[in-house]
């Protein structure tokens, strides 16, 4: 009888464990494979999520944001000043690092001829760096005055291709103009990509102001004609409204944003009174033609110049001057969200042609 009853016991325990064998089996065989990696879209969605820069990132500086394009364009001119006597052989030199360094044409033309007439009577090298960096300054001074309004509120049209970091620019913008005291809206007009619209959400909670959007795919100057039309009554001081990132070769993505231009000045007086276009400083000579097209269709009244701290390409600045009359506005010189800077000549051209890479008495071989 007890046998009896050990039987099914252990028939029980066989069944037991067998059971739980072949659930094992079927799950590694058969069960929900492992999570995939990030795909690019994964990450760049997650990224756009992200309100900006770490708070308590290293703080930025002329110097440097400038440092990449300092040690292609700057030390190759001054090295190669000390290295020869002869200034022609010099100039000759420097035309092909202007060049090279995404400085153009015209702006390479206007310094060469400058600096003929004046590089021949420097003895040090601090007397070169001199003479240079009036030569810049003076380039990039000669720009047109910011546009003003007695209008308000100030409406801000920012534009720009895909990539260049438009809507990062106008969260660092917001925060400049509320750092000046002013009262600040920001207007999501970029409906064509989802992405676009929470990522300014994030920027407006950062700053601390306020957002006027509608949802995906929405008509943008119907977003624009709500924008406008809030700040008024909320007698706020300036407008900054986001597009969507447009290709430039585009001219139905271009005739929209003249129908949002158009929306903005029915309801504002001379609106918008100033069309920022940002461009990305990395993309050097390219960024000239996106340039072109936006300033003939919407007439750009200045350039917001991004990742200037990432790449060798600064010189572009001088030619975005030079080749399209269009001044620099602002330049991105940092990841913080104070590291939007107005545009400074002189401190550009003494950043760039910093005297701590010289050394001290450094003259001619």
């Amino acid at each position: 009888m007890e046998a009896f009853l050990e039987f099914p016991a252990a028939v029980a325990v066989a069944t037991l464990f067998a059971g739980g064998f072949l659930g094992w089996l079927v799950a590694r065989l058969f069960g929900p494979a492992a999570p995939p990696a990030d795909s690019t879209q994964d990450r760049e969605a997650n990224a756009s999520r992200s309100p900006g820069p770490v708070a308590n990132s290293e703080p930025a500086s002329w110097t440097s944001g400038l440092a990449r394009t300092r040690g292609n364009l700057a030390r190759r001119m001054l090295s190669a000043w000390t290295e020869n006597p002869d200034v022609e052989v010099w100039l000759r030199g420097v035309e092909e690092t202007l060049l090279s360094s995404d400085v153009g044409i015209k702006a390479t033309t206007l310094l060469v001829d400058r600096w003929r007439g004046e590089i021949g009577g420097a003895a040090t090298a601090e007397e070169v760096r001199t003479v240079i960096q009036c030569g810049v300054r003076e380039l990039l001074e000669d720009g047109v005055a910011a546009p003003s309004s007695s209008d308000k509120p100030r409406v801000v049209l920012v534009v720009g291709v895909n990539g260049v970091g438009k809507t990062t620019t106008i969260g660092k913008l917001a925060h400049h103009y509320k750092q000046e005291g002013l009262s600040v809206l920001l207007v999501a007009a970029d409906t064509f990509r989802a992405a676009a619209i929470e990522q300014l959400q994030l920027w407006a909670e950062r700053v601390g102001i306020d957002l006027v959007k509608h949802q995906h795919g929405a008509d943008p100057s119907a977003v624009v004609f709500d924008g406008v039309k809030a700040a008024r009554a909320r007698s706020v001081d300036v407008v900054i409204i986001d597009t969507a990132g447009r290709l430039h070769v585009k001219e139905n993505l271009m005739a929209e944003v003249q129908k949002i231009a158009r929306t903005a000045g029915r309801e504002i007086a001379d609106a918008p009174h100033e069309v920022l276009l940002v461009i990305d400083a990395t993309t050097g000579q390219n960024a000239i033609n996106q340039a072109k097209v936006f300033h003939e269709s919407l007439g750009v009244t200045g350039v917001a110049l991004t990742k200037l701290d990432g790449t060798a390409r600064g010189g572009v600045a001088l030619a975005i001057r030079t080749e399209l009359g269009l001044p620099i506005r602002y330049v991105g010189i940092g990841e913080r969200i104070e590291d939007l800077a107005p545009f400074d000549a002189e401190a550009f051209a003494e950043a760039l042609f910093s005297d701590t890479d010289l050394e001290p008495g450094a003259t001619r071989s």
